[in-house]
């Protein structure tokens, strides 16, 4: 438990993650659930927090980092508060989402899988959102942006950017 605090989170956050794993650690097949909830609490699954979760367990921590990383919804970095996910997916990337992806990377200062040093923005990228009547597509959070040109994108971060004024 004292692996958590401070060295990752919070005081609260530790407690939190130390009561799911209290809760949990007699069910079979507890460790998905467990880091789902350590996500929720973290935000992400940094290496304490895995650490916390092996010992509290019982299990090694490449049992641990395995299921974390095998799994594409956990995250062993943090995101940031705008989650932008541009698409590479066939009719995206044909019409330019190369582009675009490299458009985000030059505007934020940051590559495909990281996130800004204020933690404002992180960047990765998907195959498909569904949207491909719109291609090239990015999603920031919830919000699909398509038909998008290079042009087009330091427009977009900004009102994101507007909105933390």
């Amino acid at each position: 438990m004292k692996e958590c605090e401070g060295a990752c989170g919070t005081a609260e956050q530790a407690a939190k993650l130390q009561a799911v794993i209290e809760q949990s650690r007699s069910t079979p097949g507890c460790l998905m659930h467990i880091l789902q909830e350590a996500q929720a609490i973290y935000g992400y699954l940094p290496l304490p927090v895995q650490k916390t979760i092996a010992e509290g367990l019982n299990i090694s921590l490449s049992e641990v980092y395995g299921v974390a990383t095998f799994y594409s919804q956990f995250s062993l970095k943090p995101k940031g508060k705008y989650k932008i996910s541009v698409c590479l997916g066939t009719a995206c990337y044909v019409k330019g989402s190369d582009k675009i992806l490299g458009e985000v990377e030059s505007e934020l200062g940051i590559k495909c899988g990281e996130c800004t040093e204020d933690g404002l923005f992180s960047l990765d990228s998907c195959r498909c959102v569904g949207a491909c009547g719109l291609a090239p597509v990015m999603m920031v959070n919830e919000d699909v942006h398509g038909r998008l040109t290079p042009d087009m994108v330091k427009g977009i971060l900004d009102g994101y950017r507007r909105n933390e004024g």
